[in-house]
């Protein structure tokens, strides 16, 4: 999760506007990540970027607040490069598995 808000530079118990959300899925999480939690995390005005990071396959999905709409962009190949437009940060799909069997 990354904030840039100033608020929570001091905070303890939680991040109460979050920028960018970054989950990573197992079996078991994926269909709550996706529905019931997205859901949620939709009614955060701050949040720009929800990003889901499969376990088990190479495969990033980021949805991107554009108006009062989330698009969706899909990285499926390691040979992509993943964009977070929230925080200007790029790298590599690869990058993001270094060092995970799959």
């Amino acid at each position: 999760m990354v904030s840039c808000d100033e608020h929570d530079r001091q905070a303890r118990d939680g991040i109460r506007a979050p920028k960018l959300v970054v989950e990573v899925l197992s079996a078991s999480t994926a269909g709550f990540d996706y529905g019931q939690k997205f859901r949620c995390y939709r009614r955060l005005l701050t949040l720009q970027e929800y990003v889901l990071i499969d376990s088990e396959n190479v495969s990033v999905d980021c949805y991107r607040r554009s108006g009062h709409q989330w698009q969706l962009t899909s990285y499926p190949e390691s040979g992509n490069t993943v964009h977070f437009v929230s925080i200007d940060f790029q790298c590599s799909l690869s990058l993001l598995y270094e060092n995970v069997g799959i």
